[in-house]
């Protein structure tokens, strides 16, 4: 299958800010593709407390051996203290699609 994809999970607070983050990873390479999906809510404890706060998911494609930088790139432009980084394999999918998704990432 050639090289592997992750889909990577990320919030942020809006569009917005998805939308800047998403153009960013995808001009340096490190992402294929980023959906922006505004409308959600998030409901978890920090410090103590808990929260209920307006957030926007973005789902992130990407080659596996890209994780590492994607993930530090992330944390350098994401405005959380701990944000919300997840990466999940991606155990099949359309063969072009993922060759796609594979020459986009690559350097």
């Amino acid at each position: 299958m050639g090289e592997e994809l992750i889909v990577a999970l990320v919030t942020v607070a809006d569009a917005e800010t998805g939308a800047r983050l998403g153009r960013q990873l995808v001009e340096e390479r490190l992402a294929a593709c980023v959906q922006v999906i505004p409308g959600g809510t998030a409901i978890y404890r920090w410090a103590g407390e808990v929260h209920v706060d307006p957030q926007t998911q973005l789902i992130i494609k990407s080659a596996r051996g890209r994780w590492p930088a994607l993930r530090d790139r992330i944390v350098e432009l994401h405005a959380d203290d701990v944000p919300e980084i997840l990466a999940l394999p991606v155990v099949d999918g359309l063969p072009a699609y993922l060759a796609w998704a594979a020459e986009a990432t690559s350097s």
